[in-house]
């Protein structure tokens, strides 16, 4: 038979909130918040989505325990978990929260209330996470944040080669919010004079959805007049391609 109980203490606002406000909200109620490591904090200011689940909860002559978890999407692509023990254990006195890193800490800070401890065997209850952060690979880059949807839309903008990356790739990168240029090295091209000049750069983007999108830019000298003309790639393949192309072309 289920119990009822009061959730007034967690009611989450009507509007959306940002991960920023969530975090606040969350650290502002928190008896202990001045414990979290500073590193945790600092990791938290970069995130881009959250979700909140309640873990368990026990209730019992009006006392009442509850756990939630609170996890984060990060611009790393990686995903951050905190956990939130809500208690009243004695009648009268204004529920606590307590805020923690790791199920560990919350295990100890849980078993020194006066109220049965969760177990594998003799759960009180536990609901099901409704919405979980599928996982992210670790990225490939060391981004800057800086303005790069417009970055993105300067790259295209400039590239004069036909089959350059299309309208959908576009609408992609107008949420881009990273990036990183590199020079790409690796499989060498077929080059007819030596007047010419070739150099390839890989764009990546990072997405607020966490995740990553590489353009390839070829800047060269391989036209009729050998002026300089900058083409660019959806992959490296097809940029090299395009390389040994216009090699051969005025070779």
């Amino acid at each position: 038979m289920s119990v009822p109980y009061d959730t007034a203490a967690y009611e989450q606002p009507e509007s959306p909130e940002s991960p920023e406000e969530h975090l606040a909200r969350l650290l502002g109620r928190a008896l202990n918040s001045f414990e979290l490591p500073d590193e945790t904090i600092r990791r938290l200011d970069c995130a881009l989505a959250h979700d909140s689940s309640l873990y368990s909860a026990h209730h019992s002559a009006g006392l009442h325990r509850e756990t939630y978890r609170h996890t984060w999407l990060l611009a790393d692509g990686s995903a951050l978990t905190l956990w939130e023990l809500v208690h009243n254990t004695v009648l009268g006195r204004d529920t606590q929260h307590e805020v923690y890193v790791d199920e560990e800490e919350l295990r100890i800070a849980t078993a020194r209330l006066p109220l049965p401890p969760d177990t594998p065997e003799t759960p009180d209850f536990e609901l099901p996470v409704m919405v979980q952060l599928a996982p992210f690979p670790e990225p490939r880059h060391t981004y800057l944040a800086d303005d790069s949807a417009d970055h993105a839309r300067r790259l295209l903008r400039r590239a004069e080669n036909v089959d350059r990356p299309d309208d959908e790739t576009a609408a992609l990168l107008e949420t881009a919010f990273a990036h990183q240029i590199t020079q790409a090295f690796g499989r060498p091209f077929r080059a007819g004079r030596a007047a010419l000049c070739f150099s390839l750069y890989e764009h990546a983007f990072l997405l607020q959805d966490g995740a990553e999108i590489s353009l390839w830019e070829v800047e060269h000298t391989a036209t009729p007049d050998g002026r300089h003309m900058c083409e660019v790639y959806v992959s490296e393949d097809a940029a090299r391609d395009a390389m040994e192309r216009r090699a051969a072309q005025v070779s």
